[in-house]
């Protein structure tokens, strides 16, 4: 039971975070695309592992083209900068501007405070379960996108198959 409680916590928090996503597009006159981009680059530099303008076509089921004129639109609104991949740089990798960073810092701070100060009642060792309980998920939740995005005749060991990262906040 404790089980479906929880998946209905995680539904709460995703529809909450939609919420606040789109109150933060509108405050910066982007478009709910525009967000999602943003969330996907931001997660993915925060774990260390910058998307390409492909991966995040693929992480946001959109066609090349597509893709190629939102990081176009949102380079020239200040919210993303393309480099070259240091590793190789015929590849190009995509980062936060920092007119970008400096909007989503000043929105989304306040939420920072507010949420540490949630969790200010529990324990170490209870936020450290819920850690490992949402690192599970988030997980399931990767496999599961990888699953039913992966081309017919790939398997999952194939490389070609996972060629974008796992999707970062993928919703329930």
């Amino acid at each position: 039971m404790l089980e479906r409680e929880i998946a209905a916590d995680l539904r709460a928090l995703t529809a909450v975070s939609e919420q606040l996503g789109h109150a933060f597009a509108r405050s910066e006159n982007l478009r709910p695309n525009d967000f999602r981009a943003l969330l996907h680059v931001a997660t993915a530099e925060f774990e260390d592992r910058p998307l390409t303008p492909g991966q995040l076509g693929k992480l946001m089921g959109m066609s090349s083209p597509a893709v190629t004129y939102l990081v176009e639109r949102m380079s020239e609104s200040g919210h993303l900068r393309r480099a070259a991949d240091p590793g190789d740089r015929r590849r190009v990798i995509l980062h936060h501007d920092d007119a970008g960073r400096a909007a989503a810092e000043n929105f989304f701070l306040p939420l920072g405070r507010r949420t540490r100060a949630a969790m200010d009642g529990f324990s170490d060792a209870e936020l450290d379960a819920t850690h490992r309980v949402l690192g599970a998920v988030i997980e399931a939740l990767r496999a599961h996108f990888d699953a039913v995005t992966m081309p017919a005749n790939a398997t999952p060991a194939d490389p070609a198959a996972n060629s974008a990262p796992a999707v970062p906040g993928a919703e329930m």
